[in-house]
């Protein structure tokens, strides 16, 4: 296996069986291949989880990569044709759990540099990995933290791509130039418990919650933004843990979740929320309570010189320009986009997270050249301006 194959590569780390937060030695597989590469690399664990820094160059505008050896769980390992760690290539396919998302774009990334590096190619500044092994899990110890580090030691990342993949037919299709935010809201309804046959004696919460996620699911938050399509809720859950069918629960709970552009605040949609929920207790004589959990808030990179030789890279190998996104669910971008200008741009997502997970040979090579690309554009416009 040498660092300019993609394909090799993707499959010793698919071999590697890394679901979150174990490591499986993908990180070490990592380290080794960016070390002979000339890379100082720094290992930074945080409680279970293991995380990568690498950087090349000792100064200069800092482009950085960031990605996860993370996967999630194979599940049901015997409804797979092809074993989920073997990263067996069939057909032209290549096969495992990570194949998508997103070992082989870590792999993609890791080869473009080699292959430039193999014509006498420099960069005129940094290149840098940031490897999380925590991206598909709580995201606490992973990206986050590392962040965190390279601020205390001085590392500045002028400029990140994040390897997620985010093509909807092939590699490059789609770029990612901002996020929309997640908040999870846990609604509870607490009322007066009592026996079915004497509903006045009790003070049912049931149809105040019936009401508040009728009220709350047709909400219209906004109508989309520049960037953003329309905010969403979603309801996921509605328990009262009761199996008795002759007494009145005393308390019922709700789950549900909100992905919103940035014309919102966490702060700003929970005021909106309580003010429903308030006038619902006021009218019921019920209490009623929210717990908020944000995952991420919405963010947008706006279009620049950094957006424009990506989108030139992707022209350069596809024949065809990118398309400009803000859609899907999170990804470690909503951490990154505090510290430097941030996009994600990978292989195409049909296949992430299932069963067969799966990515076509030619799609990780074709992902490899644009990686490369990208890379000569950026130290050729952006490396000598910053």
């Amino acid at each position: 296996m040498t660092a300019t194959d993609p394909i090799a590569l993707s499959q010793a780390l698919i071999r590697c069986a890394s679901v979150t937060p174990t490591d499986g030695g993908a990180l070490d597989l990592v380290q080794r291949t960016l070390e002979g590469l000339g890379f100082t690399c720094t290992r930074l664990p945080f409680a279970e989880v293991d995380n990568l820094y690498a950087v090349y160059g000792a100064q200069g505008p800092n482009f950085c990569f960031a990605g996860h050896t993370d996967v999630v769980p194979p599940g049901d390992v015997s409804a797979w044709r092809h074993p989920p760690f073997e990263g067996a290539v069939i057909d032209g396919v290549l096969h495992g759990r990570g194949a998508c998302d997103m070992k082989s774009g870590v792999a993609a990334f890791i080869s473009a540099f080699a292959r430039l590096r193999e014509k006498n190619w420099q960069p005129k500044g940094q290149v840098s990995f940031l490897i999380t092994g925590d991206e598909e899990g709580p995201s606490v110890n992973g990206t986050k933290k590392v962040l965190g580090w390279l601020k205390d030691n001085r590392h500045v990342l002028n400029h990140a791509l994040v390897g997620e993949p985010t093509g909807v037919v092939e590699a490059g299709d789609t770029i990612k130039i901002g996020r929309r935010g997640s908040m999870n809201v846990r609604l509870t309804v607490t009322g007066v418990q009592g026996h079915t046959a004497y509903p006045q004696r009790a003070n049912n919460p049931v149809p105040v919650m019936a009401e508040l996620v009728a009220k709350l699911a047709k909400l219209e938050l906004d109508r989309g933004s520049d960037h953003f399509e329309p905010s969403t809720l979603a309801f996921a859950t509605i328990d009262t843990g009761n199996s008795a069918t002759n007494v009145i629960p005393a308390k019922v709970t709700a789950g549900f979740n909100i992905r919103f552009n940035d014309l919102h605040t966490p702060d700003s949609l929970t005021a909106k929320i309580r003010e429903i929920t308030d006038e619902a207790a006021r009218q019921s004589g019920c209490e009623v309570a929210l717990h908020v959990d944000v995952s991420g808030v919405s963010f947008v990179t706006q279009p620049d010189a950094y957006t424009a030789l990506l989108n030139d890279a992707v022209i350069a190998v596809r024949g065809t320009p990118s398309e400009f996104s803000t859609g899907g669910g999170t990804s470690d971008a909503r951490f990154i986009k505090d510290f430097c200008p941030v996009v994600e741009m990978g292989l195409a997502g049909a296949t992430m997270h299932k069963t067969d997970e799966c990515v076509p040979v030619a799609d990780v090579e074709r992902l490899t050249a644009i990686y490369e690309k990208v890379l000569e554009l950026y130290f050729q416009r952006l490396g000598r301006a910053s």
